[in-house]
């Protein structure tokens, strides 16, 4: 088997909560993430997915290095991060680079857009300045700008645009591995599908692989090769895209699927789904976390904590009962949504705009 690009085993991040002004004390700690272990291969994307607050953006900080972790290890090209300090630890994150949530706050407003290109190569010590003049005009290029746009300032561009910038300062020293922190859910459907084409266009054309958080399923759907669900801090489900979308084997992944809205004012059939409010991560409940909500919950469920174990071909659920779940239902197997089935055509039309364009001006 060939190593992964990425390896995290055990990764943990408990924040300490603390109560009182003057005489501060402790008052527990939030389990933000609690023990999550996947890989990524490379030139692949995995796509961690679940409810605001169940860990997914820590996760990705604790992999670069931007949080410390409480415990577990990262291993990335075949090197332990979380025990690299200094000048090597420099080096490697010319490697790890991220893709943040916002386009605007993300960029500096003081500093024009080839000031913001350029910085991460005087950062790392890349090049000269006419050297790195070029490579932010080649960057540019990549995203979809013109070079004469290194002269504007972020709040000159839509938001589209500037999400485009933000990609290409995350290409500046030509990285392995992106976090795409939902890099898409600011932006407009029609734009969502110029930059996550984008996305997977430079993918194939650099080798690129994607740690990609996302809540929005229809967008998952399309990029991602493989699927980890999350809640409250831990994995739940992990497999191919393709099986877990079409064979969810927790009720969790399930409950994610039946809440995507369907346009249909005829509809009256509701798939049972979680009840409740999602419990404080400060005081997880014992056994599976997930029983509080479970409308399959059975009273070892409540006391034993499940593991992932092998559902399928590269597929895992942490479900004491995922053998004894009755077929998806068909009105959720058929896609995702009538609304996710049109994004998904929009997402293709888009491409094939694109390819048309790139054919009629190199002919």
């Amino acid at each position: 088997m060939t190593a992964p690009l990425l390896e995290v085993q055990g990764l943990t991040r408990h924040f300490a909560v603390k109560r009182g002004l003057v005489f501060s004390r402790d008052a527990g700690v939030v389990r933000a993430v609690d023990g999550v272990s996947f890989r990524l291969d490379r030139g692949e994307t995995l796509a961690l997915v679940g409810e605001s607050g169940c860990g997914k953006s820590t996760t990705a900080r604790l992999v670069l290095r931007l949080i410390e972790p409480t415990a577990g290890t990262v291993w990335f090209e075949g090197q332990d991060v979380t025990a690299m300090t200094g000048e090597p630890l420099r080096s490697l994150r010319k490697r790890l680079q991220i893709v943040f949530q916002d386009p605007f706050a993300s960029l500096n407003p003081r500093m024009t857009v080839g000031e913001i290109l350029e910085e991460p190569l005087i950062v790392h010590g890349i090049g000269d300045a006419r050297s790195r003049a070029d490579r932010v005009a080649a960057l540019l290029g990549q995203v979809g700008l013109a070079a004469y746009h290194a002269q504007r300032y972020p709040h000159e561009f839509s938001g589209g645009q500037r999400q485009r910038i933000g990609i290409a300062r995350a290409l500046a020293v030509e990285p392995s591995l992106i976090v795409c922190d939902e890099p898409v859910s600011a932006l407009d459907v029609s734009v969502q599908a110029q930059v996550i084409n984008l996305l997977k266009d430079l993918q194939r054309a650099l080798g690129l692989s994607y740690l990609f958080i996302a809540h929005d399923l229809a967008v998952v759907k399309h990029m991602a090769d493989r699927v980890a669900v999350m809640y409250l801090g831990q994995i739940v489900e992990i497999g191919p895209a393709a099986a877990l979308f079409a064979n969810p084997r927790h009720p969790y992944t399930r409950t994610l699927l039946a809440a995507i809205p369907r346009p249909d004012p005829h509809r009256t059939h509701v798939q049972a789904v979680a009840t409740g409010d999602v419990p404080s991560p400060m005081n997880p409940p014992a056994g599976c976390r997930f029983h509080t909500r479970c409308p399959l919950a059975v009273d070892r469920c409540r006391t034993e904590m499940p593991v992932l174990g092998a559902v399928g071909d590269g597929h895992s659920a942490a479900c004491h009962r995922s053998a004894e779940l009755p077929p998806l239902d068909a009105e959720t197997a058929a896609a995702s949504a009538p609304a996710a089935a049109r994004r998904l055509a929009l997402y293709a039309a888009r491409r094939a705009e694109a390819l048309a364009t790139t054919v009629s001006a190199t002919s």
